[in-house]
């Protein structure tokens, strides 16, 4: 195994996530990280700490600069956004500013607000965007800035952003933005415009570039994987959480392996092909992040890994002798092992495979324990696995769900169920086990989608005879469709005020096959023109109907503008359609935003306001402070105390001030949010170049507060 080729104790505390690299001066890789108490700290192990501008040195390291930003750290980065300079910049953000700082000049390259917080940041060059950008993401929004500090880049995504990588996606030279949110979706935008979307589990905290279009993703769940494309190498989960991500030759196969830290203090070098485990060490706390650089200025780049008490572990890449096969010796004893329990499962199944053939010829008890064939398990050999879905619309005791029925083709038994999904039980799998006195040769399992994603049910099922102790384990998949939870309803209970309209260049025909392959229907629709399909959700949001005529219009009614949304992308992708243009009128949404406006304005001024009297409160505290202590100098000790009691008065106010400009600042967040969730969902009615303009027209209506033309862009995607 490999070992350290050198360790530091820092002796700085290093938040979780919050780490990275830089060589500030051109030349020097410095370990920089995000302590407690709105400070960063910067290691530079070749020069003494800086202390002028913002920087003090560390009195416990002299080579430790200490960088004061009086606020709450939310992410750190380092890169090049001066392309004609090898200096990278410093990037901190916290939940209301960014903040780019030229660490060798100590001076700020710009101080940018950010009303949607940053809780990611990322440098480089994002598709055909010339200049590098210092990418951020925050509440539902994505921003990219300059050297200069312009907004050259904007974006929305459907939640709360939590990681963000660049990588070449497409494989054609240019970086694309991969973006993992709290919505459980990971989409890869190609300039602004998303061009694929993959589903998880759970939110995605850790996003990382590999080689060509690969990249590794970690959840909030402990899961970390590998995607190529849109199509998922392999994925393992563990019962702790995944604190950071790194792609690093370690082997020096030429191909990176995915180094993860772990919350238990675990590092582990997977396989990026199959996630195998070639090189592990443990710290004694958890890590708080990995990255790599020439430490020691010798010329080689080290795999570097922090812990959240200071200490940093350097590993170089194996030497040529161990190419590709890093844990030699642990990998031939875990290959012996791994065969030698192979071969003792294969002896047991052959035994039972012989037993059971001697039983079936003389079809009398078998001399094993008194055992007959049917303990034996034997069952007829044209038993077959049958399934089916079904939409329960629930009563008052059962909620409305999808009835997944598995039933045998005779009289054999189902003894247990196993349902793979993802996203669908908790800790994706569900076991079924039936009462040992009702058994029977069906099951009838309840499965409720959260959300409208077709799903692949992997179930295994073990079949018998009612006295079997052996069984035998039938594998079959089905899919679950996008839209399962809906049922047709023949008269509706309320018909739908919100529609969205467009035209298409194809047959009634493909619209009716669509509808069959994403709905759960009981029997295929038929086709013909007109279409009116109509649907109630078992969700509690309403109904769902579509219409088209011959000659290709097509009118979606449905309150939920979600839902128009994701039957538009999903019908869009069937068809083949690259770019589409609807006009869209949500009566109720548009109340509900046009409310959440006007609390932006209100908090907005509020924050203004805030703001103003906090400042004349600070500039009344420098006067009192100074007067104060002009009496103490004096022996005025009646004046001193009466300063002394104003300025705690002042102090007292300027606090209670801070805690009410804090709560409006997380009710302005939330009021935010929605906008952007609300301008995605406008985005998300088109498809393609449409979709781009509506994004950024939106942006630009709400910058500039006007709110008719933002309502006007949403209904018809143009002002």
């Amino acid at each position: 195994m490999l070992v350290p080729i050198f360790t530091l104790k820092l002796n700085h505390k290093i938040n979780t996530r919050m780490l990275t690299i830089g060589c500030y001066d051109g030349q020097h890789p410095c370990l920089t990280a995000a302590t407690t108490a709105g400070k960063v700290f910067i290691h530079n192990a070749h020069n003494r700490g800086i202390a002028s501008g913002r920087m003090s040195v560390s009195g416990e390291n002299s080579d430790i600069s200490l960088l004061n930003i009086q606020q709450a750290v939310s992410a750190v980065s380092a890169g090049k956004l001066d392309p004609t300079s090898n200096c990278d910049s410093l990037l901190v953000g916290t939940q209301t500013n960014l903040l780019a700082y030229d660490v060798i000049n100590n001076s700020d390259l710009f101080y940018k607000d950010t009303p949607d917080g940053v809780n990611a940041v990322v440098v480089g060059s994002l598709g055909t965007v010339e200049m590098p950008l210092a990418v951020v993401g925050g509440n539902c929004a994505i921003q990219g800035f300059d050297l200069e500090g312009n907004d050259v880049f904007w974006t929305v995504t459907g939640d709360n952003v939590c990681s963000l990588a660049l990588c070449d996606f497409t494989n054609d030279g240019k970086m694309e933005l991969i973006v993992g949110s709290e919505d459980y979706d990971i989409r890869v935008f190609q300039d602004d415009e998303i061009i694929a979307e993959m589903t998880e589990t759970e939110a995605i905290t850790l996003l990382c570039p590999m080689m060509h279009s690969r990249f590794g993703y970690a959840l909030a769940n402990g899961t970390v994987g590998v995607y190529d494309r849109t199509a998922r190498y392999w994925r393992i989960k563990s019962k702790n959480q995944a604190i950071a991500i790194h792609a690093f030759d370690l082997d020096s196969d030429g191909v990176p392996e995915l180094i993860t830290g772990w919350s238990n203090g675990k590092i582990d070098a997977r396989s990026d092909r199959t996630g195998e485990v070639i090189f592990k060490d443990n710290f004694s706390v958890s890590l708080a992040g990995i990255v790599e650089g020439d430490y020691r200025m010798d010329g080689k780049t080290e795999l570097i890994c922090c812990a959240v008490d200071g200490e940093v572990r350097g590993y170089l890449p194996a030497s040529r002798d161990l190419k590709g096969n890093l844990m030699d010796t642990n990998t031939e004893q875990d290959a012996v092992r791994e065969l030698s329990q192979r071969k003792q499962n294969l002896l047991l199944e052959l035994k039972n495979y012989e037993e059971n053939a001697r039983a079936a010829q003389s079809n009398r008890p078998s001399g094993l324990g008194g055992m007959d064939t049917g303990q034996m398990g034997i069952i007829p050999a044209n038993t077959q696995l049958q399934t089916s879905l079904t939409v329960d619309p629930g009563d008052e005791k059962h909620p409305p769900h999808v009835e997944l029925f598995v039933a045998t083709t005779n009289e054999t038994i189902l003894r247990t169920a196993l349902i793979f999904a993802e996203g669908i039980f908790e800790g994706e799998s569900h076991v079924v086990h039936p009462n040992v006195n009702n058994l029977s040769s069906e099951l009838k399992v309840p499965i409720t989608p959260p959300k409208d994603v077709p799903v692949d049910l992997h179930i295994k099922a073990f079949v018998g005879m009612k006295g079997s102790t052996q069984f035998h384990v039938f594998e079959i998949t089905r899919q679950l469709p996008r839209f399962s939870m809906y049922i047709p309803c023949a008269k509706l209970p309320q018909e739908p005020q919100g529609t969205v309209t467009f035209t298409v260049q194809e047959r009634v025909q493909r619209v009716v096959l669509w509808i069959n392959q994403n709905f759960l229907l009981t029997d295929e629709w038929p086709a013909g023109a007109p279409l009116h399909f109509q649907v109630v959700s078992l969700r509690g949001t309403g109904a769902l109907v579509i219409h088209m005529e011959g000659n290709g219009q097509v009118t979606i009614k449905t309150d939920d503008m979600d839902l128009a949304g994701e039957v538009i992308q999903s019908m869009a992708v069937f068809l083949g359609i690259e770019d589409l243009q609807v006009t869209s009128d949500f009566p109720g949404y548009m109340e509900e935003l046009k409310n959440i406006l006007i609390k932006v304005d209100e908090f907005s001024s509020v924050r203004q306001k805030l703001t103003a009297e906090m400042a004349d409160h600070s500039n009344l505290i420098r006067s009192m402070v100074v007067r104060a202590e002009d009496a103490r100098i004096l022996a005025d000790w009646k004046n001193m105390r009466k300063y002394y009691m104003e300025l705690f008065d002042l102090n007292r106010d300027l606090i209670n001030g801070y805690k009410i400009r804090c709560n409006n600042h997380t009710e302005l967040l939330s009021c935010l949010k929605l906008v952007n969730q609300a301008i995605q969902r406008a985005g998300r009615l088109r498809v393609g170049r449409p979709k781009t303009i509506v994004v950024n027209a939106c942006r630009e209506a709400f910058k500039t507060h006007n709110i008719d033309a933002l309502f006007k862009i949403m209904k018809v995607g143009a002002t």
